[in-house]
C-alpha cells in the first residue's frame, strides 16, 4: 500500500510569500517607493475589508467563477468528445487533426474580434471565450491518452468478451484516465486565467476583474493591488482543488 503525501500541506512554501510581505511592507513603511505607485500592505487590506463589506467581492467571485465553471464545462466536454471520437476514428483522426493543430496556434486573444462580431460582448461571447481556452488541453490529452491504449490491452478484451461499453468502462478510460485528468487540469487553471482576460477585454461587467479596471482608471493603486491578490488567490485555490480531486480520482492506480 502506497501513502500519498504529496497534497499534504508544507508551511515552508510560505516562506516566498512572506518575504515579499515583509518586503513590500518595509519599502513602503520606510518611504523607499512611491505609495502613489506600491500602496501600502494596510491600504490595500482596507481596501478588501471594504469590497467585503459592501458584498462587492463576494458579488464578484460568484459572477467570475459562474461564467469560469460554465466555460469550463463547455470547453472541456467538447475536448472530450472530440478527442475520443479521432482516437478510436482513423479517419476522423486524419481529417480533421490536422486543422485542429493549426487552429491551436492561433493566439487565444486573437478569437475576441471575431466572437465580438458573433456574439457581441454579452455572457455567451465570455463563455464562448473562457471554453476555448479549455478544449485544447482536454482535447489533446484525450485524444493521446485514449489512442495509446496498447494493442495487447485491446487484445485482452476479446479474450473476455466485452461489449462496447466494458471495453470503455473497463479498458480505455482507466488507461487514458491520467492524460485526460491531466488535460482537465490545465484546462482549469487556462479557463481561468481566460475569464480575466474576458472581463478585461469584453464590456464591463462584475467580476473579480473590476477592481483592476477601475483602480486603473482612477489610478488607485490599493484597489489594483488588492484585485490582483485575490485573483491570484482564487487561481491558486482551482489548482489546488483540481490536485486534489485528480490525485483523489487516481488514487485507485497506486493502491495494491
Amino acid at each position: 500500500m502506497s501513502h500519498d503525501t504529496s497534497s499534504r500541506f508544507d508551511p515552508r512554501g510560505l516562506a516566498l510569500p512572506g518575504l515579499v510581505l515583509a518586503l513590500w511592507w518595509g519599502a513602503t513603511h520606510f518611504g523607499l517607493t512611491d505609495t502613489r505607485i506600491v500602496a501600502p500592505p494596510a491600504e490595500v487590506l482596507a481596501t478588501a475589508l471594504g469590497a467585503l463589506e459592501s458584498g462587492e467581492l463576494l458579488e464578484g467571485l460568484i459572477a467570475s467563477l459562474g461564467r469560469d465553471l460554465a466555460g469550463f464545462a463547455l470547453g472541456s466536454t467538447a475536448g472530450l468528445l472530440l478527442g475520443a471520437l479521432l482516437a478510436v476514428s482513423g479517419l476522423a483522426d486524419r481529417l480533421v487533426s490536422p486543422t485542429l493543430h493549426a487552429l491551436k496556434q492561433v493566439a487565444l486573444f486573437a478569437w475576441i474580434p471575431l466572437i465580438s462580431v458573433w456574439l457581441g460582448q454579452d455572457e455567451a461571447a465570455r463563455v464562448l471565450f473562457i471554453g476555448l481556452a479549455a478544449f485544447y488541453p482536454v482535447l489533446f490529452n484525450s485524444h493521446e491518452g485514449i489512442r495509446s491504449v496498447t494493442r495487447e490491452l485491446a487484445e485482452v478484451t476479446r479474450v473476455f468478451r466485452f461489449n462496447a461499453r466494458q471495453r470503455i468502462t473497463r479498458l480505455i478510460l482507466p488507461a487514458a484516465a491520467p492524460q485526460i485528468f491531466a488535460g482537465l487540469h490545465l484546462a482549469l487553471i487556462y479557463s481561468w486565467l481566460a475569464t480575466i482576460g474576458a472581463e478585461y477585454f469584453f464590456k464591463a461587467t462584475p467580476g473579480v476583474s473590476t477592481p483592476l479596471l477601475d483602480g486603473r482608471a482612477d489610478f488607485d493603486m490599493a484597489k489594483v493591488l488588492y484585485g490582483m491578490v485575490v485573483v491570484g488567490l482564487v487561481g491558486a485555490a482551482l489548482n489546488a482543488i483540481a490536485s486534489r480531486l485528480e490525485q483523489r480520482s487516481l488514487k485507485w492506480r497506486h493502491s495494491r
